[in-house]
């Protein structure tokens, strides 16, 4: 296979484009990892994206094995042979899961989540794990046990979080597909942090198993990242279904995410949010990025205005605030309650557990019934718009040797997630929503585009997503320079 700028072809190509040479026989599954290994040898060490990576001779033995597969006519689906890194949050049989914890740095569980089981019967080879910081908690990849992620437009800054090693291995070519999870916009500041695509699907929409609860925790939940948005798509064509195992999944097929995503957006209404009339503040050059995008979505036929919000923006954080309390305090107080294990805690975590230990009953009543409450004033707003949009982040990627930026414009940052304020309303909603990019600053430093979508919309949020894409070009434009 011929170079560019002396990386492989192979692993340039979209990851759609690699299946398919892979199935017509074009291109070995062995080649294919001994490539990826090879690039993954030469230019993680830049970003520290990947980590717990096996054995290249087991590796190199599956693609082996999957070779043989498809001589006897053996295909198990457009992801056979790739090569797949999976988040350090989600279960893997036989590879470390550390979550990023020195509690969990020999962990290696027995059984794989849901997700990787699906990955996996899809034919994917699992090479290791991507970063992310210490329990998913904060959206900056940096841990105790692997160190911090940096971006794949500048390593001396953050690739964002939680799934901060999935985005900035994408960026770098290290993966042709990454999955990811997303409590707190970490599908979406990650994406937005290396110029990629990320997506929050549906709430339901990709069942997951590897919480202690199955019924109340619904904040968190996993997705796919890309290149494309079509190998976004297909990524989550496996990772979605209803599965028994998790009670609250949607009862459809995945399968229809492989389907067309071109059609016509003429006549669409986009309400833009902004920075909610000045409530978030937003480093400068942010907000101005996201609005020269609108052109792109005007180019399809849609109509971008301003939108009204009858909902207080403090209300949410407030709701948020209570409802993460109680989540991480629920998750994290047996290792809280042991000195030891508390020692070993960021004190992030520890914050968290604290505050959530404060808690009363009514308290998370409370807050559960302000999150109908924005559920409902959304859906007013959906009444009026197709889609509505918000920027990905408050700030461009920081020094990754901060734990986190301590103010904004001038207006401090009171807890270590606050400058990730603008990702609360998409996720407090319950709906679908994705990252699309749109540019650069000065510096030279991404940003991306919230796309809210309507209840269960994940279809129409993926193909407005891909016309944006077609229209735009950002990624095609704007490889990572550190590939040179």
């Amino acid at each position: 296979m011929t170079t560019h700028n002396n990386v492989s072809e192979l692993v340039l190509l979209q990851a759609h484009e690699l299946a398919e040479k892979i199935r017509l026989r074009e291109v070995s599954c062995r080649e294919v990892m001994h490539t990826y290994l090879a690039h993954i040898e030469r230019f993680n060490p830049r970003v520290n994206a990947l980590i717990s990576l096996q054995p290249a001779d087991d590796l190199l033995a599956q693609a082996d094995a999957r070779d043989a597969e498809l001589t006897r006519g053996i295909y198990h689906g457009w992801m056979h042979g790739l090569p797949h890194a999976v988040k350090d949050l989600s279960l893997t049989r036989g590879i470390r899961t550390t979550l990023g914890s020195p509690l969990y740095k020999d962990f290696i569980p027995d059984h794989d989540g849901i997700m990787v089981e699906r990955l996996k019967k899809a034919g994917a080879i699992i090479i290791g794990k991507s970063n992310t910081p210490e329990f998913g908690l904060g959206s900056h990849t940096y841990n105790p046990v692997f160190g911090a992620t940096g971006c794949a437009y500048d390593p001396s800054k953050t690739a964002g979080g939680s799934s901060g090693g999935a985005a900035a291995a994408l960026a770098m070519h290290l993966v042709p597909v990454a999955d990811g999870s997303d409590m707190m916009g970490s599908l979406r500041n990650p994406a937005a942090f290396n110029n990629i695509f990320g997506f929050r699907p549906s709430q339901g929409r990709v069942p997951f198993d590897d919480s202690a609860d199955l019924f109340v925790d619904q904040l968190g939940y996993e997705g796919p990242m890309a290149r494309s948005v079509r190998d976004a798509a297909l990524l989550l064509s496996v990772q979605a279904g209803f599965d028994a195992r998790a009670p609250l999944s949607i009862a459809e097929s995945g399968a229809g995410f492989a389907g067309e995503l071109a059609r016509d957006f003429k006549g669409s209404r986009i309400g833009w949010l902004g920075d909610f009339n000045g409530y978030l503040p937003m480093e400068g050059g942010i907000l101005e990025l996201c609005e020269k995008a609108f052109a792109h979505f005007e180019s399809l036929g849609c109509t971008v205005e301003q939108a009204a919000c009858d909902f207080a923006p403090q209300r949410l954080w407030d709701c948020w605030r209570t409802l993460r309390h109680w989540m991480v305090a629920g998750s994290l107080g047996r290792h809280y309650n042991d000195p030891d294990k508390r020692s070993r805690l960021k004190p992030e975590a520890c914050w968290e557990v604290e505050n959530g230990l404060r808690l009363s009953a009514s308290d998370v009543y409370q807050a559960s019934v302000t999150r109908t409450e924005w559920y409902r004033a959304i859906s007013r707003l959906f009444e009026r718009y197709d889609y509505l949009l918000l920027p990905s982040a408050q700030v461009f990627p920081f020094d990754k040797s901060l734990a986190w930026p301590q103010s904004v414009n001038g207006v401090s940052m009171d807890t270590y997630h606050r400058w990730m304020e603008v990702v609360i309303p998409g996720t407090l909603s319950g709906c679908p929503v994705a990252n699309v990019q749109v540019g650069f600053n000065a510096q030279g430093l991404p940003m991306g585009l919230q796309i809210i979508g309507k209840h269960h919309a994940d279809m129409a949020v993926l193909q407005i997503a891909h016309a944006y894409e077609q229209a735009s070009q950002w990624f095609k434009r704007c490889p990572s320079p550190l590939l040179q």
